[in-house]
């Protein structure tokens, strides 16, 4: 009996620190990609390790942000997988808070360019993309953004708007290359408009792309390197440019939402994604391309990603302060100028 009254006292002592363990919470913000294959590949293996769980919210970037601002006050999310211009628009509105670094023991394995993106120390890319050009190799060749325009290769061109994602990327390598490469983007975009009439569409989904290559309507499109694949199961000829001026793209990172109370669970999960382990599965996957320069994949994933060194160190991102403060006469110019 005495036995027993004492095992009983233990397992009394014992719940509350059982009862507190089991209810951590992380919450945290994502994009609504592949989230099936995310359950399986992160979200469950990291409860099972932390002995945490884990409440995911998605939606796009406009709704997750607005959330977060929302409840600026009394923090809902922990962290958040966010653009690197939507980064620093959170840190311009206070909602994130800087990263110790020196608690996530992947941080050193990452890229260059995924270490700190927007240069304050308040993001770390976990996942970022190449944009350059899908072309007809039978019909052209590409060696510089330049040569969309020419004369016998611009009627068969499809170019990005400036709208979608991959539009102020390419317009950005397209000013480089034609020497006119201000913030504001007006050189290309006006060099777009005198050629607006011959180029076959300003498109806004890439999905509409491999049809008009497989029927000849289109020969070139800047595309980003996820939509590739695609691209490479067409009965046609396709390369992918590799441009004098280099490839441009973007980059998705993670940030700690200000104010939190469980930062030290996020950073935990942080570094878990950050993992070599974590970051091959996804890749291989080929649900996101490693921003952790220790991962080794299969020639076929690697085909379809942005992968390695050279890569990441050719990708020429807009910098997040110029696309924030731009935006908006972006789009007033290319209205002027291109319409649509």
């Amino acid at each position: 009996m005495k036995k027993a009254l004492i095992a009983s006292a233990a397992l009394a002592a014992l719940s509350p620190l059982t009862a507190a363990a089991a209810e951590r919470t992380l919450t945290i913000s994502v994009y609504a990609f592949a989230q099936d294959d995310f359950k399986t590949l992160v979200y469950d293996p990291f409860e099972a390790k932390c002995g945490c769980k884990l409440v995911v919210e998605t939606g796009n970037s406009v709704e997750r942000l607005a959330k977060m601002e929302a409840n600026k006050a009394n923090p809902v999310v922990d962290l958040a997988a966010v653009s690197m211009a939507d980064a620093l628009a959170a840190s311009r509105a206070g909602l994130i808070d800087k990263i110790d670094t020196a608690k996530l023991a992947d941080f050193a394995k990452l890229y260059d360019v995924a270490k700190d993106p927007n240069g304050d120390g308040m993001s770390v890319g976990y996942t970022f993309y190449a944009t350059s050009i899908a072309y007809r190799s039978d019909k052209m060749k590409i060696d510089s953004w330049a040569d969309l325009l020419k004369p016998e290769y611009v009627g068969h061109v499809a170019f990005p708007n400036v709208t979608t994602n991959q539009g102020p990327p390419a317009l950005y390598m397209l000013g480089l290359a034609l020497g006119k490469d201000t913030p504001d983007l007006k050189g290309p975009i006006e060099a777009l408009g005198e050629k607006k009439d011959d180029i076959v569409t300003f498109y806004e989904k890439s999905s509409q792309l491999g049809q008009l290559m497989q029927q000849e309507e289109i020969w070139a499109a800047p595309i980003g390197r996820f939509s590739w694949a695609g691209f490479t199961k067409l009965d046609v000829p396709v390369a992918w440019a590799t441009p004098k001026e280099g490839q441009t793209g973007g980059m998705n990172v993670l940030v700690l939402t200000k104010g939190s109370k469980n930062q030290d669970l996020a950073l935990q999960f942080m570094d878990f994604w950050l993992s070599t382990e974590i970051q091959t599965k996804l890749a291989e996957k080929l649900i996101d391309s490693p921003a952790n320069s220790e991962v080794k994949l299969s020639e076929a994933a690697a085909n379809n990603l942005t992968y390695g060194e050279e890569t990441a160190k050719s990708l020429k991102l807009i910098p997040s302060a110029v696309a924030l403060d731009n935006r908006a006469g972006w789009l007033k110019t290319w209205n002027e100028k291109v319409g649509q």
